[in-house]
């Protein structure tokens, strides 16, 4: 049984070369995470992550930050364009927003998961503050623990549901 190293790591470029398949299978990470440097088409990347696993001899898992807005590697025009997280919920009804989170994510997993992506770095669970610093500010669900907790559960529950494991950010975080 392999004993993979404690890490995850990215690799260079939208293909894997013979050096880096080589690097892989010596360093045997738990997993990899995939950049937009590392992001073209959707074939293209069903080539990149099975030929990641592929190299790693398993099914290891593969990482992205697939956040919407500012912080998202698939973008159209193969994918769809999501708001930042807290326009989102500053558009939503508030009978709805969790909903439509977890609907987001849900369709999120679904053009994840069509790739071979199986865990995603979200939800952000910062609490939004007049003092957060403005790369964070979007990216929050909401400015009290309420709010940021019961969209971050929604988030988590839709990318579940579709066969995609979350991984919460930012902690202790960048903000609150």
């Amino acid at each position: 049984m392999p004993n993979p190293c404690a890490a995850i790591i990215g690799v260079e470029g939208l293909s894997l070369g013979r050096d880096e398949a080589a690097f892989l299978r010596a360093a045997d990470p738990l997993g990899l995470i995939l950049f937009g440097r590392n992001v073209e088409s959707p074939d293209q990347i069903r080539r990149l992550t099975g030929d990641l696993r592929t190299a790693l001899g398993r099914d290891a898992p593969i990482l992205i930050d697939q956040e919407g807005g500012r912080v998202q590697r698939l973008r159209a025009p193969h994918w769809r364009e999501w708001l930042p997280p807290l326009d989102q919920m500053a558009r939503a009804r508030p009978d709805v927003a969790l909903r439509s989170i977890w609907i987001r994510y849900r369709m999120i997993a679904a053009e994840l998961h069509a790739v071979g992506i199986d865990v995603n770095c979200v939800p952000s669970c910062d609490i939004a503050s007049d003092a957060t610093h403005p790369f964070l500010m979007n990216r929050c669900f909401g400015r009290d623990a309420d709010t940021v907790a019961g969209a971050a559960r929604a988030a988590a529950r839709g990318l579940l549901a579709g066969g995609v494991l979350p991984v919460m950010k930012h902690i202790p975080g960048h903000g609150r």
